[in-house]
């Protein structure tokens, strides 16, 4: 199966259905009065996490998501019904942007968690909702709410406990499929892991850790060289850091320069991915120079850092590193991302700011444009074929304070105000 970890959809919830102008109209009951009723809620679209996926390969192929608009209300006071919400399933680890304010909208890291993205608009309401004394057949109702539409970054972020990391071609990938039921491919050559294989390791004590053997890292990889940033991505949630070196020095490498050259970049991501704890495994102990350079390697390290030499290939030494990833597990607590502390509490049911602000924009020759949410999805919900419903829209631009910054911007009366597609002379 072909790995996504990264996609741009767009999303648009449902429009809500039209409230109605309506009269009961019966025999023997003269002058009924309004009975038009409301539209129904707008279908919004919901994110929900599943263990079933481990890729986003079907966004990658399908890049827009609409839901369907409530029903228009009906007479005799009936209201319309509400349309279905569409639920779309993505892998646990999946964290969700806004692409245009990169803001986090959710962060789905639990089975069958949800996450409203986009809500659905509200129905309008239908004439009866608006008779008073004063006016007892009112003949305004109201539009539906436009649904709520983001132009969204799904971006899947593996839940590993444990990160394997090295060098291409150092036995990250032969460790994996040895020491768990991972079958990751292997082969002679460089990077032939180009997207993150997930194994479940269980210790012969009976300790068992999810464990992910990642890319392989080169130099630069913190400014995006090579996988870059693909491969550094995936380590953010690890707790435990496997380092694995080639000891055997193949092709030339020397296994001290390597280690150093791999931490530097795990600095210089911002993550603070050294903070993690690591365990050095120092693999192809069965090459012709690894004694020698395992001696030389643990001088330059220390006597106090523990390495653990192992043949992988053949599973020689596999057993004791890994009852030392699950003791430091143990231990370790979670490690929070740079979203975590930049939005402590998730927004996983994301409400969207009803913001009463609007611009207003001097067009020339007397013509002027005001946009802002507020005033825009006043338009769009008021019934302006109707007096009532022109006047009840114009006391709204009244109440939110319109008509004085009108004055203030030095419109004019006779002058033109356009919102959306909705034009109007202004007058004192």
């Amino acid at each position: 199966m072909k790995f996504i970890d990264k996609v741009k959809i767009y999303v648009e919830a449902g429009k809500g259905g039209d409230g109605v102008v309506a009269f009961r109209r019966e025999a023997y009951v003269p002058k009924g009065g309004p009975a038009g009723g409301d539209g129904g809620k707008g279908g919004s679209i919901i994110f929900e996490a599943t263990t079933s996926l481990s890729t986003l390969l079907d966004f990658r192929y399908h890049r827009e998501y609409k839901a369907k608009n409530g029903q228009q209300g009906m007479a005799k006071k009936m209201h319309g019904s509400d349309a279905a919400d569409m639920i779309l399933r993505v892998p646990v680890g999946t964290m969700i942007y806004d692409e245009d304010t990169g803001k986090i909208l959710a962060d789905l890291t639990r089975d069958k968690q949800r996450a409203v993205i986009a809500k659905g608009g509200r129905g309008g309401r239908g004439n009866a909702r608006f008779a008073t004394s004063r006016n007892p057949a009112p003949t305004i109702c109201e539009r539906g709410e436009p649904g709520e539409k983001h132009n969204l970054i799904c971006e899947l972020k593996l839940l590993a406990d444990v990160g394997l990391v090295g060098f291409p071609s150092v036995g990250k990938s032969t460790l994996l499929s040895v020491v768990s039921r991972a079958k990751p491919e292997i082969a002679d050559y460089h990077f032939t892991t180009i997207v993150p294989n997930l194994g479940v390791v269980q210790a012969k004590d009976g300790r068992s850790f999810v464990m992910a053997d990642l890319p392989g890292l080169i130099e630069g990889a913190s400014q995006g060289k090579g996988l870059g940033h693909q491969f550094l991505r995936h380590i953010e949630r690890c707790r435990v850091i496997v380092h694995v070196i080639d000891m055997g020095g193949s092709e030339g490498r020397d296994p001290y320069e390597d280690y150093l050259a791999i931490n530097k970049e795990l600095g210089e991501y911002k993550y603070r991915l050294l903070e993690r704890p690591q365990i050095i495994i120092a693999n192809k102990m069965d090459e012709e120079n690894a004694e020698e350079n395992l001696r030389i390697f643990q001088e330059k390290v220390g006597k106090d850092v523990k390495i653990f030499p192992v043949i992988a290939l053949i599973q020689e030494g596999v057993d004791m590193p890994l009852y030392a990833i699950a003791d430091l597990l143990e231990k370790t607590p979670q490690f929070e991302t740079e979203e975590d502390i930049q939005e402590n509490s998730i927004l996983y049911t994301y409400q969207s700011e009803d913001e009463v602000g609007f611009e207003i924009h001097n067009e020339g020759n007397g013509y002027w444009c005001v946009t802002g949410p507020k005033v825009e999805r006043i338009v769009q919900m008021s019934s302006l074929g109707s007096d009532d419903g022109v006047k009840r829209f114009a006391q709204k631009m009244r109440n939110i304070g319109l008509d004085d910054a009108l004055r203030v911007a030095g419109v004019q009366p006779g002058d033109t105000v356009t919102i959306l597609d909705f034009e109007f002379e202004f007058y004192e």
